[in-house]
């Protein structure tokens, strides 16, 4: 199957992101208000929470230029500073930039 990338195909595919998100985040929320939450089931979110961002972070690590390295280190240093992930993150976006900037 094959979508042409002009105008129309772009929203048609842009339409259909839309409704598979829906979808799954409704579908999710649906599922899980017949899951009676339990110690082990929460522990198990937060896991999953965290190892998502470790999977993400990882190997941006290993194998990401400057920016991204500058980014991370800022990022983990705000953190531990201040204890506020939304500052953090903007300190961390804004390393990256400056340091993409100038190399």
């Amino acid at each position: 199957m094959t979508i042409e990338t002009n105008t129309t195909g772009v929203l048609a595919l842009i339409l259909i992101m839309m409704l598979v998100t829906l979808v799954t985040r409704f579908g999710g929320v649906f599922v899980m208000s017949y899951v009676r939450i339990s110690p082990r089931i929460e522990s198990f979110i937060n896991a999953m929470a965290s190892s998502v961002l470790i999977a993400i972070i990882v190997p941006m690590a290993f194998g990401g230029d400057a920016g991204a390295l500058a980014a991370l280190s800022v990022t983990a240093v705000v953190m531990l500073i201040i204890k506020k992930p939304l500052p953090a993150i903007a300190a961390g976006i804004l390393a990256a930039a400056l340091v993409r900037y100038l190399i």
